[in-house]
């Protein structure tokens, strides 16, 4: 028997009775349905928060959270970019500090050790002109010694030669005057001046004798005779001529003087 007949067959009491009950099976059912639905609702919501947590983690630059809050920034961005710059600023100023405290350190030293460094430096300057000075001492006495050893040896050379002048001296002297023309007597002449000429240009002199007053560094006296017309200590006759090499005597003129 279907419901209709059974309820058509009940008393009215007994049909209201089951209307109820239906009702409340219907809106208990319903209730089931809808907790279901919230709960399936509710788990897909989970589900899309961990996949957007995920897709987060993967991708750090897409955010949607972070646009949403990024949309409105305007002045605040500004505002955070200049903080930051200040802040890079800041750290910048507090890295160099500790390098110039090091650095003046380095510069000013404890008193003890710049004067240390300055006498070290001050013997250093000391030594150095020192080795100059001896440097430029040892320069000059090697070029003087030099210097001498050369007028040594040229000096040597010339003492040689004087007596070849002397001879030709003597020679031309005991020449007649009707023989001056000889062809032979003036070849003689013409060697002698060459080699006067050579000694003049290799700074060779005679020393002057008669009539000058003695003088022991330049004059060597072996004869004395007394001559009123002459005054004291004054050379009457010169018997060999005496030669100067520069400012030193090659030869001392062999001299008589009077009174």
């Amino acid at each position: 028997m279907d419901k209709e007949n059974m309820s058509t067959a009940m008393p009215d009491g007994e049909q209201d009775g089951q209307r109820e009950e239906e009702t409340a099976e219907r809106a208990a059912g319903a209730d089931e349905a809808g907790s279901e639905d919230k709960r399936e609702s509710g788990q897909e919501e989970s589900e899309e928060n961990v996949a957007r947590e995920e897709a987060s983690e993967s991708d750090p630059g897409e955010d949607p959270v972070e646009e949403e809050a990024e949309e409105p920034a305007g002045e605040n961005a500004e505002e955070e970019t200049e903080a930051a710059e200040k802040k890079a600023e800041d750290g910048e100023k507090a890295a160099e500090e500790p390098a110039k405290k090091k650095e003046k350190r380095g510069m000013f030293r404890s008193g003890k050790e710049l004067q240390k460094k300055e006498q070290e430096i001050a013997e250093l300057k000391d030594q150095l002109l020192r080795a100059r000075a001896e440097f430029e001492n040892f320069r000059k006495r090697t070029d003087k010694e030099k210097a001498v050893r050369f007028d040594d040896g040229a000096m040597f050379i010339l003492q040689k030669l004087l007596p070849v002048v002397d001879n030709f001296e003597r020679g031309l002297a005991q020449v007649p005057g009707e023989a001056k023309d000889d062809p032979y007597v003036s070849g003689l002449e013409k060697i002698y001046k060459q080699l006067t000429a050579v000694l003049q240009e290799s700074s060779v002199t005679p020393i002057e004798a008669v009539g000058k007053e003695f003088d022991p560094e330049l004059h060597n006296a072996v004869m004395h005779v007394d001559d009123e017309e002459l005054g004291e200590n004054v050379v009457a006759e010169e018997f060999q001529k005496g030669y100067s090499y520069k400012d030193r005597v090659l030869r001392h003129s062999m001299v008589k003087v009077a009174n």
